[in-house]
Parts: structure tokens; C-alpha cells; sequence
């Protein structure tokens, strides 16, 4: 009898720790939102596309599939990103001021914990100290994915990335995380942009569009054209996509997109009802589709900036687009 009463015990404390095996939950309420939705996406493969989650008297809850460990963005509705990781049999909870969402707490697993406690050491911090305290970071957690999260979004994708130095820490990380697929192709990433700079010609390539029209090299030159990555999943990606569509109309610039949704169907369904009116690739492909690597674009949003067939500049942002258009800058 006492044997059965520790089992039950056993699993009751399991339970009350986290959620079922091979899946990942969260669960949490919100001050001054009673009922809405919030988007969520993974940039490393936790899920596939854009999901919701519904927020009914200001609580939530939200289960996924989970086999190992991987990074959840949370949109809110004013179009700020959270990161919450997911760990296979995990739970975590979320407690937020809609009004203040640098001030969200999410508890229930180390690497969350951490990265709560990141957010609020630099919630008042200037750009360069943000990037120290990153630095700092990844020495002392060289082995956590809010490390690499971190490295992607102060180093990489941001309008001035620094490769060398996330090169030094991707290497550093995959030191203690040597089987890690998502610093591999970091790693590989970074490597070769060391190969392609600024103010290279376009490289020739050769691709047919989503209504099958033929695009090459020779559609970028002339005036100002940007190569824009994409998904449907990535708020801001498709930001990206709506602003230089209105660059395009007024015949500031050229463009190409890039979808790498795994669905042609629902990238040209996207297309139509945003009215996109110019040139957009998608193979199915997704990250391994053959333009990226010919331009060497990685991140999601991404882009790469053309002058007079040269390429000039590198993931720029949706506002950066917005005021150079409203200077007449483009």
C-alpha cells in the first residue's frame, strides 16, 4: 500500500512540474488584455508556420508537440516579439502588464528564467551596453539556447550585425554545444559572409517566379532594387513585403521576393491579397532554396540592397524603408 501511495505521489509531483512527455506548455494571464489573440512562430523549427493563441478573461493556454529543445517568438498586438523555449515535457507561465510587456515574466524552466532576468537587466540600458551584456551572457551560458537566440538577434539580424564577433561566440557556444544544427548553419553562414562583402556585383542567377515567369540578374540593375526574404509565419518579414510594395508602385525601386513557406499555394494566395505586384520565388524549398545561398541570406526577415549592380547594404528594417521613402531617399 505504501508502495502504490509513493507511486501515486511520484506521479502527482510530475505532473505538478511540468506537462505530459513530448509536449511543451504554456500557460499564463495578462493584466489590460481580456480577450484577443497572439501569434507564435519558431525560427528553429519548434513549429511549422504561424500559429494563435486565444486569450479568453485575460488567460491563456497553449500546447505544442515537443521533442526537443527549441525557440517560440510570441507577436503581441502591437506587434512587439517575446521569446519563449520550449523543452519536451516542460511548462512554463507567463505574466504580464499588457502596457509594460519589457517587464514579462516567464517562469517555469531555467533557460526562460534567464532569459526574464536578461530583459529586465537591460530594460533602460543604452544599444552598447546591450551588446556587452550580451557578450557577458554568452560567456557565462555558453551552453543555453537564450544564448544563441541573443547572438541571432544583437548580432546577426539587426541593421548593423557584427559577423566577427558572432563568429567568435557561435564558436564559442558550439564548444559546449557541438551538435547544436541550428549554430552549425550559423556558423556556415557567417563563414561565408566573410567571402561575400559590401559593394560586390549581384551574382547571376537565373529562376523562375511563382507564376512562372522567368526573373535573372538582369531584372536588379538599373535603379535601386532589394531582395526581400519572407515567410508567412514573420510579422515583420511581411511588413517588409507590404513596404516595398508601395516603393515598387511609385516606381522608386525594383524588387524580388523570397517565400520560404513550404506552400506555394498559400505564399501566392499572400501575394494576391496583399495586391504584391512584384516578382516573388518560392520552391518549397524553404531555408535551403537555391537564391538564398546564391545571395547568401540566412535570417528571417532578410534583404539585400542593389545600386547600380553592386550590393550596397544588407537587412535593412520595414521603417528604415518608410523614411527613406517619405525623404525621397530611395
Amino acid at each position: 500500500m505504501k508502495r502504490i501511495a509513493f507511486l501515486f505521489f511520484t506521479v502527482l509531483l510530475l505532473v505538478s512540474c511540468g506537462t505530459k512527455s513530448g509536449y511543451f506548455k504554456i500557460k499564463g494571464r495578462f493584466l489590460h488584455i481580456n480577450s484577443g489573440e497572439l501569434y507564435v512562430y519558431s525560427p528553429d523549427g519548434g513549429i511549422e508556420g504561424l500559429d494563435t493563441i486565444k486569450i479568453e478573461a485575460g488567460r491563456f493556454a497553449y500546447e505544442i508537440p515537443c521533442n526537443k529543445p527549441s525557440t517560440l517568438i510570441i507577436i503581441f498586438p502591437n506587434f512587439s516579439t517575446q521569446p519563449v523555449f520550449a523543452e519536451e515535457g516542460k511548462s512554463v507561465e507567463i505574466k504580464a502588464d499588457a502596457s509594460h510587456l519589457k517587464e514579462m515574466d516567464v517562469s517555469g524552466t531555467k533557460s526562460n528564467e534567464l532569459m526574464t532576468k536578461f530583459r529586465k537587466q537591460i530594460a533602460s540600458s543604452s544599444p552598447p551596453e546591450i551588446l556587452k551584456y550580451v557578450v557577458q551572457f554568452v560567456k557565462d551560458y555558453p551552453e543555453s539556447i537564450v544564448s544563441v537566440y541573443l547572438v541571432r538577434k544583437y548580432f546577426i539580424t539587426t541593421e548593423e550585425p557584427d559577423y566577427k564577433k558572432a563568429l567568435t561566440l557561435v564558436d564559442l557556444m558550439l564548444r559546449n554545444q557541438p551538435n547544436n544544427i541550428t549554430l552549425i548553419g550559423l556558423k556556415q553562414m557567417l563563414l561565408a559572409q566573410k567571402e561575400i562583402i559590401l559593394r560586390n556585383a549581384i551574382p547571376y542567377f537565373k529562376e523562375h517566379d511563382i507564376s512562372g515567369n522567368m526573373v535573372t540578374t538582369a531584372d536588379l540593375k538599373g535603379k535601386t532594387a532589394i531582395v526581400n526574404v519572407w515567410a508567412s509565419w514573420s510579422f515583420e518579414s511581411m511588413d517588409l513585403q507590404r513596404v516595398i510594395n508601395e516603393a515598387v508602385k511609385k516606381h522608386k525601386i525594383k524588387a524580388i521576393g523570397i517565400c520560404v513557406d513550404p506552400d506555394a499555394k498559400v505564399c501566392k494566395q499572400i501575394l494576391k491579397t496583399d495586391g504584391i505586384q512584384f516578382s516573388n520565388i518560392c520552391d518549397g524549398n524553404m531555408l535551403e532554396t537555391k537564391l538564398l545561398k546564391i545571395f547568401n541570406l540566412s535570417n528571417i526577415p532578410g534583404n539585400v540592397i542593389i545600386r547600380n549592380g553592386r550590393i550596397v547594404e544588407r537587412d535593412i528594417t520595414a521603417n528604415t524603408i518608410r523614411q527613406r521613402l517619405s525623404e525621397n531617399k530611395l
